[in-house]
């Protein structure tokens, strides 16, 4: 899963991430809820920890402008410091997918966090498409013009990334973060499998679909669209 934790206690969060990387899940991390609520909106994830007192904005208003004011409906487990039934109604009120007490059980957090992400996506088939290309999330196949394509794991997410994102252009630090998270590679390994996916999708068909925004990152999108937007 790719998981935003909203958490403005570094070390709660730091330990939640290490743990759910662990278990072969991304990470990203906003410290208060005006940063949260953006990542929220902006970006893709699964699943989303919202700590329910955060600098700047509440939990609760960030849930709620989250429901009410975007079409977003990734799952929210919130987290709340004492078990109080009415910060428990305040949050299911406002969007909130379950809740846990500080302090939780790592183990405990990652099973309702892989329970949310199953009831979300039961039975749905999840596939995104850009033009001719397909990728089926629940095979990990991707196609393009009905053929198969085969990349490696990390060149896969970064595609899964680009595909939501069709709309924009991700920056090259926003998709090393949502990859390898702040350990950062050394060497410029994101060229490196940029260049895994643009010979796999593009370099057998036509017309290319992956784009390079000169200084800024890449997009994925039909070439109509992206000459629109100047990539």
């Amino acid at each position: 899963m790719h998981i935003l934790i909203i958490e403005d206690n570094m070390d709660i969060a730091a330990n939640v991430a290490a743990y759910l990387e662990q278990k072969g899940h991304t990470t990203d991390f906003a410290y208060d809820g005006v940063t949260g609520l953006h990542f929220a909106v902006s970006g893709s994830f699964d699943v989303i920890i919202l700590d329910l007192l955060l600098p700047g904005m509440g939990g609760l208003d960030v849930c709620r402008k989250l429901r009410e004011e975007t079409d977003k409906t990734t799952p929210v487990l919130m987290l709340t410091a004492c078990d109080k039934s009415d910060d428990t109604l305040a949050g299911f009120n406002v969007g909130a997918d379950d809740y846990m007490v500080k302090p939780f059980s790592l183990q405990e957090l990652e099973a309702r966090l892989l329970a949310l992400h199953r009831r979300v996506n039961r039975g749905l088939s999840r596939k995104l498409r850009v033009a001719d290309l397909e990728y089926d999330l629940n095979a990990q196949v991707v196609t393009r013009a009905g053929h198969r394509v085969k990349l490696k794991p990390t060149a896969r997410r970064l595609l899964e990334i680009l595909m939501r994102d069709t709309h924009r252009v991700c920056g090259r630090e926003e998709l090393e973060r949502a990859v390898w998270g702040d350990a950062l590679p050394d060497s410029d390994l994101l060229r490196v499998h940029i260049y895994e996916i643009r010979n796999a999708i593009d370099k057998p068909f036509s017309p290319p679909l992956l784009h390079t925004v000169h200084r800024i990152g890449y997009r994925l999108a039909e070439p109509e669209r992206a000459q629109e937007d100047g990539a």
